[in-house]
């Protein structure tokens, strides 16, 4: 098992928030875990890392309703930060609305990042896939 510097979950849902966390304690090990709450906090954090040169989280988990700034603005203001690296980002959403789905594959074709689509709840064999660094 190969261990994560830092993993990010921005979700305003405590209870996905205490489920990914447990989860991830069962597929991986990492240094540092960030949570948000919304978009916004967790971007501005971002910036702040790349700012001063703090490592960035290689997996990003990302709900997409939220409230101040949503999954998909987060998506927007991110594929436009200067990150050569790889981030591998995990949409994890209980939509199955076409329209989130077709969010998915423009962003994906925007960016070299690694995203995929994951829908709640996410199961222990799918956890050890997506958490694979990009």
């Amino acid at each position: 098992m190969k261990k994560i510097n830092s993993i990010c979950i921005i979700d305003d849902d405590p209870i996905t928030v205490f489920g990914i966390q447990k989860m991830l304690g069962l597929v991986t090990e990492y240094e540092q875990l960030y949570k948000f709450v919304n978009g916004k906090a967790a971007i501005d954090a971002i910036i702040d890392m790349l700012n001063n040169n703090t490592p960035l989280p290689q997996v990003i988990f990302l709900d997409i309703n939220m409230p101040i700034m949503d999954g998909w603005q987060f998506l927007e203001e991110f594929i436009k930060l200067p990150i050569k690296e790889t981030v591998r980002i995990n949409i994890v959403t209980s939509s199955i609305d076409d329209f989130d789905r077709n969010n998915w594959n423009h962003y994906k074709e925007q960016t070299h990042h690694l995203i995929t689509f994951n829908n709640k709840p996410i199961k222990k064999e799918e956890m050890e896939q997506i958490t694979k660094v990009a």
